[in-house]
């Protein structure tokens, strides 16, 4: 059974390809559950739901999950869209370098 901060962790191996930082830093992953199973979701949203890559993204961040985290079993990333991102939700320096302040 993982943590929160484990699969957080491996998920952060994911990187936005338009901006280049990780969904983690990007505030976009949140939270990560598993179950006694090694069963893993991540709740993650994406920065609009325009996002012409998607499903790629999920499917990056199952990936991320079951390459990371060696026991376990299955990985489903589930996209909400509540609450909305938005930019304060980034780490300090994504804000920074997004902001261009």
């Amino acid at each position: 059974m993982y943590t929160k901060e484990e699969i957080f962790k491996a998920v952060s191996t994911v990187k936005d390809p338009e901006v280049g930082f990780n969904l983690v830093e990007m505030g976009l992953i949140y939270d990560g559950i598993c179950n006694e199973e090694g069963d893993v979701k991540v709740i993650m949203t994406l920065s609009t739901k325009a996002c012409p890559l998607h499903q790629m993204i999920v499917q990056w961040v199952e990936e991320a999950v079951l390459r990371e985290l060696p026991n376990a079993q299955n990985a489903e990333a589930e996209v909400v869209w509540e609450p909305a991102w938005n930019i304060t939700m980034a780490d300090e320096h994504v804000m920074k370098a997004l902001s261009g302040n």
